[in-house]
């Protein structure tokens, strides 16, 4: 039970300084309130998801995208920690860290491209 508790207040905490040191800035120079110009300073989420999945930018609501980006990341970082905490060995913690992360990394990301695949927003080649 204390492991639950703790990947809850993992995941919120890890929500929120992603929304603040992200999401915000990514909305605001979106919107082009940063630089006075719209420039290309998406998250590397957002270019990962356009380069591999063929996202297309023009259908997708960016703000929605950026919650999305936002919650998978932290659900990401958070299920590692979790897990990385119940290794007590240093060595295995590290491996069963880097291999967890690339596993889910790119499953929740191929979830993502399925919910937007799924509303017709990827670009068809």
């Amino acid at each position: 039970m204390e492991e639950v508790i703790l990947f809850i207040l993992g995941f919120i905490f890890i929500f929120l300084i992603y929304e603040v040191v992200i999401v915000l800035p990514a909305k605001k120079n979106k919107e082009g309130k940063i630089y006075g110009k719209k420039k290309n300073k998406d998250p590397a989420e957002v270019k990962y998801l356009v380069a591999r999945y063929k996202l297309d930018m023009k259908k997708v609501n960016y703000n929605q995208l950026l919650q999305i980006v936002a919650l998978t990341s932290s659900f990401d970082i958070s299920m590692v920690v979790s897990l990385i905490l119940l290794v007590e060995d240093f060595f295995l913690a590290v491996v069963v860290g880097i291999v967890t992360i690339i596993v889910l990394i790119i499953g929740s990301y191929h979830l993502v491209y399925l919910f937007y695949k799924k509303k017709g927003m990827i670009k068809n080649d």
